[in-house]
């Protein structure tokens, strides 16, 4: 299983999550090209090498070059992105955060999230950013994201409202739950966007067990006391003696026979979009002989009172059963095979230093599909006999 470990020592802010992301491998051309389904123009990307103590790091800018919006409801950002051509993993990330953002502002404000009105992560670049870090994590392979706890700062910070006590209201709304500390130094060292990101997306703790294979890091734009940079590391998760891996997960289950059916495909793409691990419908048969639909959520425990909010608030149930469950994974990861049409990432679980299971990536063979004009499906097959092939594990 592929790892991300964000090491915020020096706090988080949008630009240093995608700054470090691409200093640890993620392809800046796969970030443009999910940037380029936006419709935002008039900014350029600009990435320089700067030393923060001695340690090189990224130092990412969003340049903007034409006169912009800087304001935007919740509503037309949820609709740019809605309509747009992302990837569907890009997608889906850059809503759930965006969604974070506007519950806690709505909180902080009395307003529901539809009708918040960003400021600061409004902006064009707050946008690229959040879109950017979720396709940098796609392009990465990222399975699973932890974090260390963050590091907020101290102090007041000037923003739209005025002069604020730092975590910022909102900031700090999006904190609940999640492990902060300060050492007293006088900066902003968290912002918005870093804490709606890193809350929505990872599990928080110490370095998990991994094997390392690359690291990255971003630059942040004050000189503080300590080197102000964001750490990422990549790695492998370390397979427990008996294969496989453990997932402590939540299963919400919902019977429902009063409902309308077509809502279904609505309501799964939503609780997707908010992190569930995978959705489910199984028709059955309820009292008095009524045909019924069993909704069933499977999610870390992280994601769990988001996802009741939206079955409670999408469905007619007035009920939902809560079960635990100990969710038993193959140790998997990403690879890239070769075919006679070109290159395919496959998404491999592996049981005694062998492929047991593959699954191409979609996406690419389309794009094979469309480039050659061979069948989909001979791509696919092609794909799935070089991930089986009695090569040498990569």
């Amino acid at each position: 299983m592929k790892i991300i470990y964000f090491d915020c020592f020096a706090g988080a802010s949008g630009d240093m999550l995608l700054a470090a992301l691409l200093d640890a491998g993620a392809p800046l051309e796969a970030v443009k090209q999910e940037l380029a389904c936006l419709p935002l123009t008039g900014y350029e990307l600009e990435l320089k090498r700067v030393l923060k103590k001695g340690i090189s790091a990224l130092d990412l800018t969003v340049a903007i070059t034409e006169k912009q919006q800087t304001h935007r409801h919740y509503h037309q950002i949820a609709a740019m992105l809605e309509t747009s051509a992302l990837s569907p993993q890009v997608k889906a990330v850059s809503l759930a955060v965006f969604r974070r953002l506007a519950e806690a502002e709505g909180k902080i404000h009395g307003k529901a999230p539809a009708d918040v009105h960003f400021h600061e992560v409004g902006a064009v670049d707050s946008i690229v950013d959040i879109v950017g870090i979720a396709a940098a994590l796609y392009s990465l392979g990222a399975e699973k994201i932890y974090s260390s706890p963050l590091h907020s700062g101290s102090g007041f910070v000037r923003c739209a409202h005025g002069e604020l006590p730092i975590p910022a209201p909102a900031t700090l709304e999006l904190l609940s739950g999640v492990p902060v500390y300060s050492r007293g130094i006088e900066a902003e060292l968290l912002t918005p966007t870093g804490a709606a990101v890193l809350s929505t997306l990872a599990e928080f703790g110490p370095l998990p067990s991994m094997t390392v294979s690359k690291s990255g890091y971003g630059a942040g734009k004050k000189e503080l006391s300590i080197a102000n940079l964001l750490r990422v590391i990549v790695g492998e998760a370390a397979a427990p003696a008996a294969g496989y891996l453990r997932e402590e997960t939540v299963i919400l289950e919902a019977n429902i026979d009063d409902m309308n059916p077509e809502f279904y495909s609505y309501i799964s793409e939503k609780l997707f979009a908010a992190g569930a691990l995978d959705v489910t419908l199984v028709p059955v048969q309820m009292k008095k002989g009524r045909p019924g639909v069993m909704l069933s959520v499977l999610a870390g425990q992280k994601q769990e009172e988001l996802l009741l909010a939206i079955i409670f608030t999408e469905t007619t149930t007035l009920g939902i059963r809560r079960l635990t469950a100990e969710k038993l994974m193959l140790p998997r990861r990403i690879i890239s095979v070769e075919t006679a049409y070109g290159p395919v990432r496959v998404k491999v679980a592996e049981a005694s230093n062998r492929i047991i299971n593959a699954a191409p990536e979609y996406q690419d063979c389309r794009q094979l599909a469309d480039a050659s004009g061979a069948p989909l499906k001979k791509i696919y097959a092609a794909a799935m006999a070089a991930a089986f092939s009695d090569r040498p594990l990569p």
